[in-house]
Order: C-alpha cells, then sequence, then structure tokens
C-alpha cells in the first residue's frame, strides 16, 4: 500500500463550482488502468483547504468506490479535534489509510505535535502517514520529532517534501527499528530519495505522466539505475512546467488538455495564464503526451 507511485489526486470541479463527481471516478479509472499503486484523495493537490467537511468525505467516499487499489485519504488540519473527526470519517467511508498534514499556521511546538498526530493516531485503526511540507505549513518536523511518532504502531511512514536530503537521510537512519517507511513528496526529488532508501512518491506528476513515472520508480526498484536516470531527465521538464505557478493550479491544467476531468481551480487559486498554458502544452507535447 505505501510504496511506488502513489498520485496525490486532482479534485475536479463543474463549472457552477460543485464537485465532478462523475469526473473524480474517471480521474481514478484512469490511473488505475495506468498501474499506479495506491491514491490520495484531499490532499495539498486535491484544494483540501478549500472543500467543506461534507465535501471532504464525499470525495474521499467516491475515490473508495472508483478505486481497486489503496485509498489514502488526506484527513489533515491545524485543529487537532477537525483531524480526529475527519479521521474517523474516512475510517467510516472505506479508506485504507490516512495521511495527515503537519499543523499549518499556528506552529506548535515539538511535544505540540508529538502530542496532535498521537491522538490522530489512537483515534483509528487505519495506517497513518505523516506529511511534512514546510513550504506550505511553516512548521518542519525534525527527524527527533519523526522517530519518536514512528514507535507508534499504525503510524508507518512519512511524505516528505521539505527537500531536505539530510533530513530525509536522517529520518531513514533513526526509524529503521521502526516499521515505517518515507515517501517523496516532490517528483524531481524522487530519484535522489529512492537512492537513500525511500521507498516511492506521492506524487504531483503522475496525476497526468503516471506510466512514466512507474517506469522511472520500478526501473529503480528493480535495479536499472541507468533506465531510472533516463526517464528522471526525461521528465525533468514536466517537473519544472506543473510547478510554474502554485500547486495544483498547473497539474489541473494540464490535466484538461489531457482531456480528464479538472475544472477551474477554487479561489483563492486562479486559472493557469494562457501563456502559462502554452508553455505546459509544449513540455507536454514534446514528451508525447498529447
Amino acid at each position: 500500500m505505501f510504496e511506488g507511485v502513489i498520485p496525490a489526486l486532482i479534485t475536479p470541479f463543474r463549472d457552477d463550482g460543485a464537485i465532478d463527481e462523475e469526473g473524480i471516478r474517471g480521474n481514478v479509472e484512469f490511473l488505475v488502468d495506468q498501474g499506479v499503486d495506491a491514491v490520495v484523495p484531499c490532499g495539498s493537490t486535491g484544494e483540501s483547504a478549500t472543500l467543506t467537511h461534507e465535501e471532504h468525505v464525499r470525495v474521499i467516499e467516491l475515490v473508495v468506490d472508483a478505486s481497486s487499489v489503496p485509498v489514502i485519504a488526506g484527513t489533515g488540519s491545524n485543529n487537532t479535534a477537525e483531524a480526529v473527526e475527519l479521521t474517523k470519517k474516512a475510517e467510516d467511508v472505506g479508506a485504507d489509510a490516512v495521511m495527515v498534514i503537519c499543523p499549518y499556521y499556528n506552529k506548535p511546538s515539538d511535544r505540540g505535535l508529538e502530542e496532535h498526530f498521537r491522538r490522530i493516531a489512537e483515534s483509528t485503526d487505519l495506517p497513518v502517514i505523516l506529511y511534512n511540507v514546510p513550504g506550505r505549513t511553516a512548521r518542519n518536523m525534525s527527524p527527533e520529532v519523526v522517530a519518536k511518532l514512528a514507535k507508534i504502531d499504525n503510524i508507518v511512514g512519512i511524505k516528505e517534501a521539505s527537500g531536505d536530503l539530510v533530513q530525509m537521510s536522517e529520518i531513514i537512519r533513526s526509524t529503521r527499528d521502526e516499521n515505517f517507511i518515507l515517501l517523496s513528496g516532490d517528483d524531481a526529488l524522487t530519484l535522489p530519495i529512492l537512492s537513500i532508501g525511500g521507498k516511492g512518491v506521492i506524487s504531483v506528476v503522475a496525476n497526468v505522466a503516471p506510466a512514466l513515472m512507474k517506469e522511472l520508480v520500478d526501473s529503480y526498484m528493480k535495479g536499472d539505475v541507468e533506465r531510472a536516470m533516463e526517464v528522471h531527465y526525461r521528465l525533468m521538464p514536466l517537473f519544472k512546467a506543473l510547478f510554474i505557478d502554485t500547486n495544483p493550479i498547473p497539474v489541473k491544467k494540464a490535466c484538461e488538455l489531457l482531456g480528464l476531468s479538472a475544472g477551474k481551480p477554487r479561489l483563492p487559486l486562479v486559472e493557469l495564464s494562457d501563456e502559462k498554458t502554452e508553455f505546459l502544452r509544449k513540455v507536454m507535447s514534446d514528451l508525447g503526451l498529447i
């Protein structure tokens, strides 16, 4: 469930701004057909920050219904009680695991972080994956905090998007005796993270190039490092293009260009500019995606 290529799903919206339920099903079926290992609804890429609680749970429910691979539901919040509630509801609708972001904005102490995640883990029988993305949360989870949390039975891994390979190496080193893995949270760092002991990627790029991301990860895991490097460098322009604006603005446009369901992002995010769209279109065309 926690290894390989795991797309962080977009949440498609209709023209009236409502969730595109059929679009969610279609997107999930496309990704499963392409061989992804699991899917993550309601993460940052899924615009969880602008979903109501009812929409959040409904999206998880729709993905569970559409998916034949494990569903790792995003259930994080900077309010511990809210995160516990979302986690329980994700379990109720059939999610296989949850991913919980480091609390954002309120910048808790290390002790606060430990207690936050402990409370969430104790509220569920599901496996819990931590999510560290200090560029969005303004709070980095140190290797020391992660090592303590890894001792909790159902905290089984971390999505690491700090960009700090030294920190990630220390996390892997300090959790080797636990049932705990590290997943890349940054597509462009997937290959180097695999080389230090990471087990896969929770990926934005896999929404639009799932087969290539699978080839990169699978090649490395099979020992074909040279092929993994070839795919990595082939994908580099797309890694960069999907972050020419705030995620998920570019990936939603890329999904639209592929013919998948996307719709406009919700405010305060706005659509990709025409100039950036043409740049993205060229990158995707050069890769043979469109």
